[in-house]
């Protein structure tokens, strides 16, 4: 409350034995004293009444919600604190091996994955032929079926159809020559009639 260190209150006291005296003093500090005791009861009990005051309106619930919702933690800081020690405590020569770990470690991974993928794709491309190959083996014997009931029939000869007479095809007709305009006769510039 008082910044009073222990020299101003040794100041403070050797005034007060000059002013008050030494028969007053002992009286002095023991009124200071109960003056204190109910300065400090008072501020107790004030700060229980608030207290409960702030129970009865659910001041404190809205506190301790107010502060878990403002927490670091609440709010994703934690992360960003964690990373921003890291970043204080990066060291240049050691990040370099540590990038080259982490890229080898990452490489490692891609090829985990695409080996993965490989092998997820192989097994649907061999689920896929394996249902196509049934419906292909039904057809391939149904074809080798066809193929035997064609022989069969190219076997017998086929009857003839009477041959039908077409109408000759109309030529088509030849264009005539397109006619030539007589040449203009030439305007005599004979001027003897006039």
């Amino acid at each position: 409350m008082f910044d009073i260190g222990f020299t101003e209150l040794l100041v403070i006291g050797v005034v007060a034995l000059i002013v008050v005296g030494p028969k007053d003093l002992p009286g002095m500090f023991r009124t200071l004293g109960r003056f204190t005791a109910r300065a400090r009861q008072m501020g107790r009990e004030f700060t229980q009444a608030m207290n409960d005051a702030a129970d009865e309106s659910g001041a404190k619930d809205i506190a301790s919600t107010l502060k878990s919702a403002t927490s670091s933690k609440a709010m994703g800081l934690d992360a960003l604190n964690k990373a921003a020690d890291g970043f204080e405590k990066w060291d240049p020569s050691k990040a370099r091996r540590d990038q080259k770990e982490a890229d080898a470690a990452l490489k490692a991974k891609e090829t985990e994955e695409s080996a993965k993928l490989a092998e997820s794709t192989a097994k649907a491309a061999e689920k896929i032929s394996a249902a196509s190959a049934k419906p292909a083996a039904k057809s391939a014997d149904d074809a080798a079926a066809k193929p035997a009931a064609k022989s069969k029939a190219a076997k017998k000869p086929a009857a003839k159809k009477p041959a039908t007479k077409k109408a000759p095809a109309k030529k088509p007709a030849a264009k005539k020559p397109a006619a030539k305009k007589p040449a203009a006769k030439p305007k005599s510039t004979d001027t003897s009639d006039a």
